[in-house]
């Protein structure tokens, strides 16, 4: 029955676009079959009050696209027909969701340094001088933070994306802000977007299916070996500008950006360096099992490793000198056989070695200093019951290739990471959407500030009504 679902939901949404196109007469007809699914961080359900469309003509699973979905966003947020153009919205229309996920979860670290008498200090967590390890534990409700979501088109082939997003103290950020050109010189493979954005990764951090503390992150998007002092993760939006293109149905699609220096923060903080990240990604119609898709990617950065100085010493923001290179690249997929979706990635990076000892590049390096690499994976799986049922899971995988400091232990800091978890949606249509989401996340990391040879243990249960209107 998934099968079925899955496999038909992007020809049944063109064949409802189709019929959405204004006749001689003036009229419409409008869809019928009903929704599904909404969407997340990047997920807004008023597209599909838009163009009077389920949610599940986009999405496999609230928040993940499907085939037709990518082609969608790749459009600009757009059908391309007559509907696109802001004059053919209902005044009453606003293209805006709110999502926000209270919750109850536990958090618990194993090996963690503490003054061996509550009150009286004597621990530096830093180094593990006069601690003591314990395993440390809270549990509660709690509410997640909240994202006002707005996208859509300004004009024919002007499309927007404004996301302020708040923490649970509603303390606000721009989470993405950006204007997007599309189909230039009436070309799908040449589109501009400029702004702060989610960088064009076939695996996207914003759109996956776990929210736990531990489990809503990818590591290997984020690892950084300890000491080292770049900032940068992969899953982290960028501001920058973007070329991109796809075919027709969005099977083949490429991506080039620009990025500033500043890992997504505003304001010239860092320097006057740039960043480049390139995507390649092809997908094949495998006929019963779904669509298959594969890509590539490599991003190149530098960062500061020191900034001019003034008033006893205090850096000025976006003076940043002495930049050294990284890089972290890989392959990346989405596989369906039938009912079931496999996500793999792997990636291999490096920081440069005045980067991975934090020293300015006007300093002395440590005695057997060296360019940090390491290797990273994971593969994630989802197995669509029906559409309003989704089993997840992941392993993930971080192996040090070469310490910062040459004679280190080797495995100083390598990372296995754990996750299951199970959606349901008894809720999900054009004008709101509710999930209920539980989720077991476990993360296992070598070494503590006690010894070399732990294995500490960080663990979250999460469960949540994580909705959206």
């Amino acid at each position: 029955m998934v099968r079925r679902f899955l496999k038909a939901a992007a020809p049944l949404a063109m064949l409802v676009c189709a019929a959405m196109a204004p006749n001689p007469g003036g009229s419409t007809v409008a869809a019928t079959y009903t929704a599904a699914y909404a969407t997340y961080t990047h997920r807004i359900p008023s597209f599909a009050r838009k163009y009077n469309l389920p949610c599940s003509a986009c999405h496999t699973a609230w928040p993940e696209l499907n085939a037709f979905g990518q082609a969608f966003r790749d459009n600009g947020y757009q059908m391309m027909n007559d509907r696109d153009s802001p004059i053919w919205q209902n005044p009453s229309y606003i293209p805006v969701t709110f999502r926000v996920t209270p919750n109850w979860h536990r958090e618990g670290a194993t090996k963690q340094p503490v003054d061996p008498t509550p009150g009286v200090p004597s621990c530096v967590s830093a180094t593990g001088v006069g601690c003591v390890p314990r395993t440390l534990m809270q549990s509660g409700f709690d509410l997640s933070g909240m994202d006002l979501w707005t996208a859509g088109t300004i004009y024919k082939n002007i499309s927007f994306v404004l996301l302020p997003s708040a923490d649970a103290n509603a303390s606000f950020h721009f989470e993405a802000a950006f204007v997007r050109f599309d189909n230039l010189a009436d070309n799908r493979w040449v589109n501009l977007k400029v702004g702060k954005f989610e960088l064009d990764n076939l695996i996207s951090e914003k759109r996956f299916l776990f929210l736990s503390g531990n489990g809503g992150v990818y590591q290997s998007y984020h690892f950084l070996p300890a000491g080292d002092a770049n900032d940068f993760g992969l899953g982290d939006n960028q501001i920058g500008a973007e070329l991109s293109g796809h075919s027709q149905n969005s099977y083949t699609r490429y991506g080039v950006a620009l990025l500033s220096t500043s890992s997504g923060n505003p304001g010239l903080v860092s320097s006057n360096a740039y960043d480049t990240y390139l995507t390649f990604s092809h997908a094949i119609d495998a006929g019963k099992l779904g669509v298959e898709r594969l890509g590539v990617y490599a991003y190149l950065g530098r960062r500061p490793t020191y900034f001019q100085t003034t008033d006893s010493g205090a850096a000025i923001p976006g003076t940043g000198t002495g930049n050294k290179p990284f890089y972290r690249v890989g392959l990346s997929g989405d596989f369906f056989f039938g009912d079931f979706e496999l996500l793999p990635l792997v990636m291999h990076a490096s920081d440069d070695k005045y980067l991975a000892n934090a020293t300015p590049s006007n300093g002395t390096l440590p005695a057997g200093a060296q360019a940090a690499t390491w290797n990273a994976g994971f593969l994630e799986a989802h197995y669509y019951v029906s559409p309003q049922l989704v089993f997840t899971g992941r392993f993930e995988t971080v192996r040090m290739a070469q310490q910062a400091i040459s004679g280190t232990q080797k495995n100083l800091g390598d990372v296995d990471a754990f996750s299951g978890g199970v959606r349901w949606y008894p809720i999900m249509f054009s004008r709101a959407g509710l999930s209920w989401h539980t989720e077991i996340s476990a993360v296992r990391m070598q070494g503590s500030v006690f010894a070399g040879s732990d294995r500490v243990w960080a663990t979250s249960v999460f469960s949540g009504l994580d909705f959206d209107f």
